[in-house]
Order: C-alpha cells, then sequence, then structure tokens
C-alpha cells in the first residue's frame, strides 16, 4: 500500500473532552476552603432540608432564591425570603428545623472531587483552613462524613461571631491564624458572596464552580 493508499487519520478526528485543571497559583502561602459545594458535597441535603421545612409550612422551596443567597447563614436567608415573598417566617424558630433536618442528613457527606483531591494533596505542604457559613456542628459533621476533617487545623463558621460572608472577617481570621498574609492566600469558594469576601480580604479567588462546586439541579436524599 503507497501512502496516498492509506486512510487519512483525520478522516474520523476523535473528539477530545478538555477539562479544567484546578491548582494551586505558584507563590501562595496558605489555602482556605469554603466548606458545603466547595469541600463538600452537601447542597442536595442542604436543599432536601430546605424543602423538608418550607413543606411543613405549605411553603415552596425556590431553588433559584437559594442559590443567590448560597453561603449566607441560614438565620439570615430566611430573613431574606420574608423580605422578598411577603411572608411573616419566625426565623429563629425555622432556623432551629431547618438545621436539625441538615445535620440529620450529613452523614451522607461525600468529598467533592476535585477541590477534595487537592486538599489532600497539599495537607502537610501548606497551611490550610476551612472558612463557612454554616454553624458549627454541620461544617465538623459534613468534614468528618467526607473523611476531610484531619487536614485542617482551622476551622470557623458562623458560630464563630464574625460578621458573615460577603465581609471579609471569616477570611482574615483564618489567615491570621495560619499565620500567613493575607495577600499571600488562595481561597476556594462557590458562592458569589464567598469570592467577594476572599477579593475583599485581598486573597485570590477561585472559584469551583467550574469544577463541579455549587449549586446544581438536586438529586435529592431518599
Amino acid at each position: 500500500m503507497t501512502l496516498k493508499d492509506a486512510p487519512s487519520i483525520l478522516a474520523h478526528p476523535v473528539k477530545f473532552e478538555i477539562k479544567p485543571m484546578l491548582a494551586v497559583t505558584s507563590g501562595v502561602r496558605g489555602l482556605i476552603f469554603d466548606c458545603d459545594g466547595t469541600l463538600v458535597d452537601t447542597l442536595p441535603l442542604h436543599y432536601a432540608a430546605w424543602k423538608e421545612t418550607f413543606a411543613a409550612l405549605d411553603l415552596a422551596c425556590p431553588l433559584e432564591f437559594l442559590m443567590r443567597h448560597n453561603g449566607k447563614p441560614t438565620d439570615w436567608i430566611v430573613a431574606l425570603y420574608n423580605a422578598e415573598f411577603g411572608c411573616a417566617i419566625d426565623v429563629e424558630r425555622f432556623t432551629e428545623d431547618k438545621e436539625r433536618r441538615t445535620y440529620a442528613l450529613l452523614d451522607q457527606a461525600r468529598p467533592l472531587e476535585p477541590v477534595a483531591a487537592l486538599a489532600r494533596r497539599y495537607h502537610g505542604r501548606l497551611p490550610m483552613a476551612v472558612v463557612s457559613g454554616s454553624n458549627r456542628p454541620n461544617v465538623e459533621r459534613a468534614l468528618e462524613g467526607a473523611g476531610l476533617r484531619a487536614l485542617f487545623p482551622v476551622v470557623l463558621t458562623a458560630d464563630d461571631g464574625l460578621p458573615p460572608k460577603p465581609a471579609p472577617d471569616l477570611f482574615l481570621e483564618a489567615a491570621r491564624r495560619l499565620g500567613v498574609d493575607p495577600r499571600d492566600c488562595q481561597a476556594f469558594e462557590d458562592a458569589d458572596a464567598g469570592l467577594e469576601a476572599a477579593r475583599h480580604a485581598g486573597m485570590l479567588a477561585t472559584d469551583v464552580r467550574p469544577f463541579g462546586g455549587g449549586y446544581t439541579v438536586p438529586a435529592l436524599p431518599r
């Protein structure tokens, strides 16, 4: 067979899917991660708890609304719901009910790859912290369920008394506890409020949503 008779390798080109790579930027000295929807795939569990809690009041659970306020404390979200939809939900009672339902589901939490893989890779190489808008019991349970708790000497939550995201305070405190200048930290987030908070803290903010983080159409637990 002559060369001109050989089948062209371009006749049926193979299509390759090029996926984005999650990486730590050169010069970074500390890593800070959000928990829900970033390190741990808990957002379907949170959404199930939201849905159950709203249903107990014969109210709908608007996913678009929750996505818009992802990363904020539960009581803030409930107050915003009241304002936007003209309701008068008891914020404290609703928050307690929702968090109780969430906690009961978090033993199903699984790590969200490739973010969790990156954290494992840099454990012991760079100091790392978790900064979350959720309460401490839920964050601790989610990290334990996903097998990631031991990676993080510093975990800050909504229970630590600092202004929530998009304020930068939680990120600044995490950097202080890690002993790293905020300008030398890279933050990984799945929510606009968290990304804004990290940038206000002077950090490099990395959006993990292109890597599978954040809310998606939820597959609710059975």
